[in-house]
């Protein structure tokens, strides 16, 4: 069956149910499409019959298909067994980097942030011997759950007939443009790569980012300058070392929805110019200054009254008298009140004398009510020590320390996740399953934050506490609705227990739009006394 004649409505494998067509070009398309059995969306490319790299593209998905973390696009299923080859992944829905940048560049630190996940996510493909070879600002997505994913990996290449002698030095310099057109809104790479408007170059060298947009520190300029090999610093090598680079420089968390915003960081207002004296010589300004003043998109920034204002701000201050005789009137005030202070603590002094020649008769009276209360311990978040998803029924897919893990990483982009369920009522196979937490030790739990993708809005979670890790014996301390995307427990009193336990009795949607239980990260606030 060739591409050029597969229909809407066709099914692959008995199962998955082709919808729209997404795209269609170079012996391949791409489809939008329906997994009748898990009911869920899926992404399925297939395959005209006369391309040459059938074989080639459904072994790379396979090899994907064993990469686990969840910033890399998962693939479900390939197969060139039968008349139609295809490749079955996730489906994601959110919003490509090209299309943050239709307006504006991103806010520098929300530009590394979303670069250094890209980077990790990069890194961890090429741990496994994979790699993308042909990265644009269109394989980037801010998913709608609030999470990055790349897309792409390893298959693309075999579409593109993309091979490398260097696969980490190639994605290193894909993520540095991405990260070039993150801060400035230009591509530096091939045009046929993105729609965004060209990086300004000479003699086909791009200019350094600065150059371009306002705002952007020297640390991140160098950073993309040495991923491109622009100027004299060592190049970065690959993916890791890009992450690690951004380690080091300021990022903003991400917010949990689609769109990232485009805030620009506020300019720094200009110091008062002296009027140059007569014949006096201007000191030399840089040449490129002009240029990224004249490039910025930074709006001018707004002088309130302020007591810091600088020179010739408008910040509010009194105005002194004018002349000398109201400055000699307030010498004479100041003079007076001098002495009228010297009397009242002359005054004050013989008083005391008094008091302490007749005794005060409470002077060995304990004020009761000036004793201090006992210190309460400070509230504070308390270090977890493991993370484990739970299933008591059943195996579902996020069981275990190693999927659990992600909730309690410190990284908004990974997240614990349960299978996907044809229902919020777990398809009525179980009653609950939950992220249980060991604390380590018994500590006092005042509040528990949980951090959820936006659409698990609905979901119905328990709190469990207890001072063993089972389910069935732990205690419930409360109940709370997901909101979008968060969910809070603050407990009245606070209890003592080892283990907590977030306990799932209604799925709401994951990040994919998918019916099931998800976590991005989760805190206990309380204390260890």
């Amino acid at each position: 069956m060739s591409t050029s004649v597969i229909e809407p409505g066709t099914r692959l494998a008995g199962r998955y149910r082709l919808e729209e067509r997404i795209s269609d070009s170079g012996g391949s398309a791409l489809w939008k499409a329906i997994d009748e059995i898990l009911a869920r969306a899926v992404a399925v490319r297939t395959f005209d019959p006369e391309f040459p790299r059938i074989a080639e593209a459904v072994t790379s998905a396979r090899s994907a298909s064993r990469l686990t973390d969840p910033r890399l696009t998962q693939v479900f299923d390939a197969d060139d067994s039968g008349e139609s080859a295809y490749v079955v992944s996730e489906w994601v829905a959110g919003e490509t980097l090209e299309g943050m940048l239709a307006k504006a560049p991103l806010e520098p630190g929300r530009a590394a942030t979303l670069l250094y996940e890209a980077a990790e996510a990069l890194s961890a493909a090429h741990a496994a011997g994979l790699s993308h070879l042909c990265l644009t600002p269109r394989d980037l997505v801010w998913t709608t759950g609030g999470t990055v994913k790349i897309l792409g990996i390893a298959t693309d290449a075999v579409l593109g007939d993309r091979q490398s002698d260097d696969p980490g030095g190639d994605d290193v310099r894909g993520l540095g443009r991405m990260l070039y057109a993150a801060l400035t809104a230009h591509w530096p790479g091939d045009p046929a790569g993105s729609d965004l408007p060209a990086a300004p170059a000479t003699d086909g060298v791009p200019h350094a980012p600065r150059q371009v947009q306002a705002g952007i520190s020297h640390a991140i300029d160098a950073i993309v300058c040495r991923c491109l090999g622009l100027g004299a610093a060592e190049a970065l090598a690959s993916p890791s070392d890009l992450a690690k680079a951004l380690r080091g420089v300021p990022r903003t968390p991400l917010p949990l929805f689609a769109g990232l915003g485009h805030a620009q960081p506020p300019a720094r207002p200009a110091p008062p110019r002296r009027p140059a004296a007569p014949g006096a010589t201007q000191p030399h300004r840089p040449a490129a200054e002009p240029e990224r003043t004249a490039a910025s998109h930074v709006p001018p920034p707004r002088v309130r009254g302020r007591r810091d204002a600088p020179p010739g701000s408008t910040g509010t201050r009194a105005a002194p008298a004018h002349g000398a005789p109201g400055r000699s009137g307030n010498r004479a005030l100041l003079g007076v009140a001098a002495a009228a202070l010297t009397v009242i603590v002359g005054l004050g002094a013989w008083a005391l004398t008094g008091l302490r020649d007749k005794g005060d008769p409470n002077d060995n009276v304990t004020d009761k009510g000036r004793q201090s209360a006992p210190a309460k311990p400070a509230v504070a978040e308390l270090k977890v020590r493991t993370a484990e998803g739970v299933d008591p029924v059943g195996q579902d897919g996020g069981k275990g320390t190693e999927k659990g893990r992600l909730a309690i990483d410190g990284k908004s982009g990974t997240a614990w996740r349960s299978s996907y369920y044809t229902s919020p009522d777990f398809g009525r196979l179980k009653e609950g399953l939950g992220l249980l937490l060991d604390m380590g030790r018994t500590v006092k739990v005042s509040e528990i934050k949980a951090q959820l993708p936006a659409q698990s809005a609905g979901a119905v979670i328990q709190l469990k506490i207890g001072a063993t890790s089972d389910a069935g014996s732990m205690q419930k301390a409360d109940t709370a609705t997901a909101g979008s995307g968060s969910v809070s427990f603050k407990l009245q009193q606070p209890r003592t227990a080892r283990y907590v336990l977030l306990w799932f009795t209604r799925l709401g949607h994951g990040s994919d739009g998918q019916i099931r239980a998800e976590v991005n990260e989760v805190s206990v606030l309380g204390s260890t006394g």
